[in-house]
């Protein structure tokens, strides 16, 4: 993993299948990369309903949403906002993209 003023280089995006979410951690902070075909997206991994990691939940890629595992809130990719109950705390997002094959994302200043 490589930092830069740019962000952090988390993993290579071959390295998470499409339709799928991988935690990373960021400074210190857990976040649930998301990948949708060739996008990539990263939220806050806590779910703020419960402590629970969100990466272990179903991506619903239409809809741009992170599933809870638990009790199944789910989480806007670019808002953050949960869209089902019992969730109604959003989580953070921060800015993910794809820089020469490699997932980068930004924690500080871009978190909500």
């Amino acid at each position: 993993m490589s930092t830069s003023r740019a962000g952090t280089s988390v993993f290579a995006l071959s390295e998470i299948e499409p339709g799928t979410a991988r935690k990373a951690v960021v400074d210190g902070v857990a976040i649930s990369v998301v990948r949708i075909d060739d996008d990539v997206y990263a939220i806050g991994d806590v779910c703020s309903h419960a402590d629970v990691s969100l990466s272990g939940g179903e991506v619903w890629c239409d809809e741009l949403e992170l599933e809870c595992p638990k009790h199944g809130s789910a989480f806007s990719l670019t808002t953050g906002e949960p869209n089902t109950l019992p969730a109604t705390q959003p989580v953070p997002v921060y800015d993910a993209r794809v820089v020469d094959g490699e997932v980068v994302v930004t924690v500080e200043g871009s978190g909500s």
